[in-house]
């Protein structure tokens, strides 16, 4: 058997509308994580859909309680086939936003899938059932391919919090370092560059969010009286953010910006960020001078205003306001320390006179930016099964513009990191009509059965390159 007969599993398994099957009894699951109270739901989705999925494969199954205890379990799976070959640890998360059915075009409902075109509608299509459901599909094909074998080692970590900002994760992933121990991650999550392009990504951005904000006194006070003799909370806090990040969205702190390594820059030099007739228009002069759209999006870090109010703008008044808040958001490579982001904030407004501007961590967790190598043996040996399997040349990003908890994989249980996205841009997801493309599903299929089936073939040989 072959790469081409493991490709041909995977074609006709999807073709043959199984996919699309089991993926409808997942989206069916409202596994809902940011609100609470969902657990037994949460816990349902492994224990009824995962579980037996994985040990009809071999594998054996934990799942776990979460340190934090007011989120979803965990579960780890593994099949061990020798201890010399080589392990891959798999990652996914079976829960998801808030469904907020009302909010959904006619006709669709976030926990059922309903096709139109290449479009499979339903919450968790994309984020994240049908990209792990891709996954465990594709070895399930490549055991069929090896004869009831994958050529090496398998462990599935599958969150059910991710939504919810993974809380839990970390401590978990810490006390389970031996259980969670592999040569690669290889996951899925996040969207492609494009359609119709396979992407690898190599880890993530950072985020940090912080608040900003002025309380000069008691109430406000009439503008007529004292307007001219007291200081204005919002005119303070709107210098405050012209001062970190100016009117074209370039950053101003010098600690905030970050390198662009030579590798990275050269891994760019091939990306171009599409347009879909649905996404907005890039805005060619906002930040960094210099830097192609690209390199502003997967190599630079970016720095946001996400909310900014100060007196009640749904009803002003002739009163100048007292106080004024804003929830900044920082977006940063590798590279930038997340434990000297406030501290140069600080800094940088005391320089510019404005001691009066508080600033405080917003109530979320940060995420560490990552980044794997792209010189890393993983990195081409991805490439080219990819290339191999569709023809195309894949794109590799770095890292990937938004966040996930990739630290946990690269920083905490220390391996090299390779994910291969199955959705696109504007699948919609954490919003109404989330969508699968499925073109792109069934290519994610045939990708994954060649990847997993090469790593039979080469992973021995890409941990012994690594090891010299």
């Amino acid at each position: 058997m072959s790469h081409q007969d493991a490709i041909a599993n995977a074609t006709k398994y999807f073709d043959s509308g199984a996919f699309r099957a089991e993926l409808a009894r997942r989206v069916a699951m409202p596994t809902e994580s940011q609100g609470g109270g969902k657990l037994d739901v949460l816990r349902a989705y492994l224990t009824e859909e995962i579980v037996p999925a994985v040990e009809k494969l071999g594998f054996t199954t934990r799942i776990f309680d979460n340190p934090s205890a007011a989120h979803g379990p965990f579960l780890i799976a593994e099949r061990h086939e020798a201890d010399a070959l080589p392990t891959v640890l798999t990652y996914g998360h079976g829960d998801v936003v808030f469904g907020h059915a009302e909010q959904w075009r006619k006709g669709l409902d976030p926990w059922q899938v309903i096709v139109e075109g290449d479009r499979w509608y339903g919450r968790g299509t994309a984020d994240n059932k049908g990209q792990h459901t891709i996954n465990i599909a594709a070895l399930e094909q490549v055991m069929a391919a090896r004869g009831g074998k994958l050529g090496f080692n398998c462990k599935i970590l599958i969150e059910m919090g991710e939504e919810a900002g993974s809380p839990g994760l970390r401590a978990f992933a810490a006390a389970q370092t031996k259980a969670l121990a592999a040569d690669v991650l290889i996951g899925s999550d996040g969207p492609r560059l494009s359609a119709g392009r396979p992407t690898v990504f190599l880890g993530s951005r950072g985020a940090m969010n912080f608040e900003m904000s002025v309380d000069l006194r008691a109430g406000g006070h009439h503008s007529g009286n004292w307007g001219g003799v007291l200081a204005n909370a919002g005119t303070l806090l709107a210098h405050a953010i012209a001062c970190l990040v100016d009117a074209r969205g370039q950053i101003l702190v010098e600690a905030l910006k970050p390198q662009l390594p030579a590798p990275v820059r050269a891994a760019l030099a091939d990306i171009t960020l599409t347009q879909d007739r649905n996404d907005p228009v890039i805005d060619p002069d906002w930040g960094e001078p210099g830097l192609t759209p690209a390199e502003k999006v997967y190599g630079w870090n970016a720095l946001e205003v996400l909310a900014f109010v100060t007196g009640t703008p749904e009803a002003p008044v002739n009163a100048i306001p007292p106080t004024a808040k804003a929830t900044m958001q920082l977006r940063f490579v590798v590279g930038t320390d997340p434990n000297t982001i406030l501290p140069a904030v600080r800094a940088h407004l005391d320089t510019h006179g404005l001691q009066r501007v508080t600033v405080k961590p917003a109530r979320m967790e940060t995420f560490t930016a990552t980044r794997l190598d792209p010189n890393d043996p993983w990195v081409g040996w991805a490439l080219a099964s990819i290339a191999k399997t569709t023809g195309k040349k894949p794109a590799l990003l770095p890292n990937l513009g938004g966040s996930l908890p990739n630290d946990v994989f690269a920083d905490i249980l220390g391996m090299p990191t390779v994910w291969v996205p199955h959705s696109y841009p504007s699948c919609s997801q954490h919003a109404p009509d989330e969508h699968l493309l499925a073109p792109v599903a069934r290519e994610a299929l045939q990708i994954m059965a060649g990847l997993f089936y090469d790593l039979g073939e080469d992973g021995s040989r890409i941990v012994k390159e690594r090891s010299k």
